[in-house]
Parts: structure tokens; sequence; C-alpha cells
């Protein structure tokens, strides 16, 4: 295969990272907690949450949805539905957004890094388009920050993730949670994706953009001669 394919099939699996990580930025469904069902045929309230914003849902439980041993839910039955942001950047607020416990310290954390992550990912874009306008050596050049930035914008979406991982983990340890219940949801499974395909194709896009390798033992890379993406 042709080394100019090849980075375009890089660059295109990249983009398909880049949406994927985007989204699960924008939305909400990282992870879906639920309490303990007292009574059948009551409201229950189930909630799920992102980095920017928490959801919790009412959800009535009848004895068709009742699993016993199960928390409320599952999410996808239909309920009222009410989200609030969390106040991450404000002084002085109570670090409880809800009633229930939670660390808010973790969510700043998760968050300032998916921004640090979409900052990598569009330092990259703009070295992509660099590279697309340039010819020749300049066109190499670009290249190789390029894919500094999306292995840097992986890296970034790993640790938001581990962080976010560890906030639900901290949270149904507590003692004083009320939740017996949880999963991470579509969008955690979107950030993992953009994560794997970030670091990966940013890696493998620096060493495609490298020169080619020596044809001889005693032929070093600087005296190689340079191979042009075209």
């Amino acid at each position: 295969m042709h080394k100019r394919t090849k980075i375009k099939i890089a660059i295109f699996v990249l983009l398909v990272g880049m949406a994927c990580m985007l989204t699960a930025v924008v939305t909400d469904h990282w992870a879906v907690l639920s309490p303990k069902v007292e009574k059948l045929n009551e409201t229950c309230e189930a909630a799920h949450f992102g980095l920017w914003r928490l959801c919790k849902k009412y959800i009535y439980i009848s004895s068709e949805h009742y699993d016993e041993g199960h928390g409320c839910g599952p999410i996808s039955l239909p309920g009222d539905e009410n989200c609030t942001y969390f106040r991450h950047f404000t002084p002085g607020q109570d670090a409880e957004i809800f009633e229930y416990k939670t660390q808010k310290e973790y969510n700043i954390s998760a968050a300032a890094i998916s921004i640090f992550s979409l900052a990598f990912m569009i330092l990259g874009s703009l070295c992509v388009l660099g590279s697309c306008t340039g010819t020749g050596k300049k066109r190499d050049y670009l290249l190789k920050p390029a894919g500094m930035f999306f292995a840097f914008a992986g890296l970034c979406a790993f640790i938001s993730l581990e962080v976010m991982r560890q906030s639900v983990k901290r949270m149904i340890e507590s003692e004083e949670t009320i939740w017996i219940e949880y999963y991470y949801g579509w969008s955690f499974a979107c950030a993992c994706t953009g994560f794997v395909l970030l670091f990966l194709c940013g890696i493998a896009l620096l060493f495609l953009s490298m020169p080619q390798m020596p044809r001889n033992p005693w032929e070093t890379c600087m005296d190689a001669e340079p191979e042009q993406v075209e």
C-alpha cells in the first residue's frame, strides 16, 4: 500500500475518533445510577450524568418492570426528566450539586482534561489542514506535530475516562450513598472509542510522516533519501 494511502486512512480514522470524542464530551450518558426500589407501583428516581450536567429521571415502577434485587430502571423507561448543569467553575458553590454526595473535584478534573483533549484535536486538525495546502517538505513537516497532537488528545481522553470512573466508584462505595447499581452509558463508550482511535492513529500518523528507513546497514536515517508524501 502506498504511503499516501496509509496517511489518508489514518486521517479518516482520526476524524471518526474526533467525532466520537466530541459526542462524548457534549452528552450526559457517561454513567447511569439506580437507587433501590422500595415499593411497587410508585415512582423512583434514577440518574445519568456526564461532564457538564446531571439528569434525574422519575420512573414509575410497575410489577411488569420490577425485578427483585435490582434498582430503579432501566433508564430507557418513560418518565419525567429534569437536568441540571454542574457549576464547575463557580466559586463558593456547595460541592453537592444534588442531594447525593458527588465528588465535585473529580468532575472538575474530568471536564478540564476533556477540554485539553479538544484543544489538542483542534491543533492537530489545523496541522493536517496545513499539510493538505502545503507542498514538499512543509507537508511532511506538519504531519509530525499533527500526529503528536492527536496522540496527546487520546491520552487526555484516557485520563478523563479514568477520573470519571474513579468518581463513580467513590460515589457508589460511599457509606451514605443511595445508589445500589450503576453502569457506564453510551457516552462513556464513545469516549473509549475516541481514546483508542486518537491515540493509535496519532502514533501511526507520526511514524508515517517520519523519513523512510535506510536501505543499507551503513546508511543512517539522516542520510536516507527523503520520501515525499504526494
